[in-house]
């Protein structure tokens, strides 16, 4: 009987894919996002940091899956341009991830010591050459754990898309499951694949913190 759901197993190698091809790439630009951010809300202009906060207070505040609606319904109107169904997805994962990224990274930021920037004030480092060659590679390796729960939240967030017809593993799972009306094992292939790509992810976090670790020894 499992023979069953098994040989459907490129259905959800192809589920698997895409929830990686929308996973990753929303992250990255969760990433880029959550940057901006944060030096929007360290910025000398009121109105900038304004924007910061506002932006996380609502993206925090709403549900993603509103914000999946609003992306893929209500833009396409307001900018008059169509949004294909994987594209609005990987956009509402990354607004979505950029509010949380944001957060943090002003944590890592405030555990920080205050003598980096005096240090490189000492040395006469511009602001933008303090954050580029001081403040960031410290930064991503001191919230490297965090950013990984946020990616792992990231994946496991992306099954709401099927709301708007991306055929990502939750979905290829529901339908392998009305091919051939074995629920339980449709499922169980979904989380074991699940499982095999997050606990491979943490892994690898692992590995690169153990690297980090020694360099810095």
């Amino acid at each position: 009987m499992f023979m069953d759901t098994i040989v459907q197993l490129p259905i959800f190698l192809k589920g698997l894919l895409v929830t990686i091809g929308v996973s990753v790439p929303g992250f990255l630009l969760g990433l880029l996002v959550g940057l901006m951010l944060l030096l929007m809300a360290r910025a000398p202009f009121a109105l900038l940091r304004w924007f910061a906060a506002t932006y996380v207070s609502f993206i925090r505040g709403t549900p993603l899956l509103v914000q999946i609606f609003f992306v893929y319904y209500a833009l396409p109107g307001l900018t008059g341009v169509n949004i294909p169904a994987f594209v609005a997805g990987f956009l509402s994962l990354s607004f979505n991830s950029g509010a949380f990224v944001t957060e943090i990274f002003r944590g890592g930021l405030s555990s920080l010591p205050q003598g980096q920037w005096e240090a490189a004030d000492a040395l006469g480092l511009s602001r933008s050459t303090t954050w580029r060659r001081v403040i960031l590679p410290q930064l991503f390796i001191r919230v490297l754990p965090p950013l990984t729960n946020e990616f792992t939240m990231l994946v496991k967030a992306s099954p709401l898309l099927s709301v708007i017809t991306v055929v990502e593993l939750t979905r290829s799972a529901q339908l392998v499951m009305l091919q051939t009306y074995m629920p339980v094992e449709a499922y169980l292939v979904a989380a074991a694949l699940y499982f095999v790509v997050l606990t491979s992810m943490s892994h690898v976090t692992r590995r690169v913190e153990s690297w980090s670790e020694r360099s810095r020894a």
